[in-house]
């Protein structure tokens, strides 16, 4: 891909980014309006984030992938249970991945 394509690529995506935001703000509030709706628009980005957590950590090339990503967001959902600071189980993730590809695991 030359140089030039990837460049209209990122200027077009963060246009389109701007549009939907823009747009989002145009929404009259009755279409948003009520407890339901709230709600799943109030979940939405979590399931989003969730499904791209997910993708991320057993996608592979056509086929599930499990290694020390798997490990790792299940070391991270373990600290986040037991309320540990972000950061703690950011550094703490990536020290449990790191470990386990040195060893020879993913």
């Amino acid at each position: 891909m030359s140089s030039t394509v990837l460049w209209v690529s990122v200027l077009a995506a963060c246009a389109l980014g701007f549009v939907t935001k823009y747009l989002g703000h145009l929404v009259p509030e009755s279409l948003v309006d009520g407890r339901r709706r709230s709600r799943i628009i109030g979940l939405l980005p979590v399931a989003l984030l969730a499904g791209l957590v997910v993708t991320q950590t057993v996608g592979g090339d056509e086929r599930i992938v499990l290694d020390a990503r798997l490990a790792a967001v299940a070391l991270a959902v373990v600290l986040l249970w037991l309320r540990a600071n972000f950061v703690i189980v950011v550094v703490a993730a990536a020290a449990l991945a790191a470990g386990l590809r040195a060893l020879g695991w993913g």
